[in-house]
């Protein structure tokens, strides 16, 4: 197997691209962070875009590798996040299609995605894309090979605003195919508690645009819920704590219903 480097891409000076935090966790939980980071490879000299562009919510999901760490930490659970901006390519689109590598984000054009080759698209892949979702696939192959019956749980924010669309909703629960049971649990459990405005497959919906969930859960009639947090309850330190407890009562409430 190649590693990240042999791609052509990153060097030793970059960062490898998927992070696990407490990989010998015990819960059944598996926390997965698509865009948990903005990173961008020395060599792609951060997209041609200033370091203020990166740090917006097209860079990356904001917040959700501080609230992936603390809701690891309070599960005792895995948390495998990549380091890289969705920019550079989205782990949670197939490589295949058109919006793997967007070259306008939110009405910023990203120059460094202008003109790709598909030989600089299959770089990209080898060295991000798939070294991401083979450490994901090597953590379920242990866990089913141990007997554990994991649950994904895959963690996004979301901005408040999208263009001129105001997005009233504060936490997403996203679900679609495969066994939607446990999301649904999560869904009835947030709703319940009445204490936030939970959006059923809203600011999003899960379908055939997203990635990690279907190609880890629904072959393997896994368990799972995505996430959506809307990043003004990310902004400080303490709500994050915050969030992450709430996310912590909610899904082991789920859990156990």
């Amino acid at each position: 197997m190649n590693s990240e480097e042999d791609c052509g891409l990153l060097t030793s000076r970059d960062a490898q691209p998927a992070l696990v935090t407490n990989g010998e966790g015990g819960s059944l939980f598996l926390l997965l962070g698509d865009h948990a980071g903005n990173g961008v490879p020395e060599k792609l000299a951060d997209l041609g875009l200033p370091r203020e562009e990166l740090e917006r919510h097209i860079g990356w999901d904001i917040g959700v590798a501080d609230l992936g760490k603390q809701m690891s930490a309070l599960l005792d659970a895995p948390f495998i996040s990549q380091r890289y901006s969705r920019l550079v390519i989205d782990c949670n689109r197939d490589p295949t299609s058109p919006d793997s590598i967007a070259m306008v984000s939110d009405r910023t054009e990203v120059p460094g995605n202008a003109d790709l080759s598909a030989s600089d698209a299959a770089e990209r892949r080898c060295a991000i894309f798939d070294p991401y979702h083979m450490a994901i696939e090597a953590e379920l192959q242990s866990r089913d090979k141990a007997g554990v019956d994991t649950v994904l749980v895959s963690l996004h924010s979301f901005t408040p605003t999208m263009g001129e669309e105001q997005r009233p909703w504060e936490i997403g629960v996203l679900h679609d195919q495969g066994d939607a049971s446990f999301a649904m649990s999560v869904l009835d459990v947030l709703q319940t508690r009445g204490d936030f405005m939970i959006g059923d497959n809203q600011p999003y919906r899960m379908d055939g645009t997203d990635f990690t969930v279907p190609r880890h859960a629904y072959g393997a009639s896994r368990r799972y819920v995505e996430i959506e947090v809307r990043q003004d309850l990310l902004g400080t330190s303490g709500y994050v704590a915050r969030m992450a407890q709430v996310l912590t009562q909610v899904l082991q409430a789920a859990l156990g219903s």
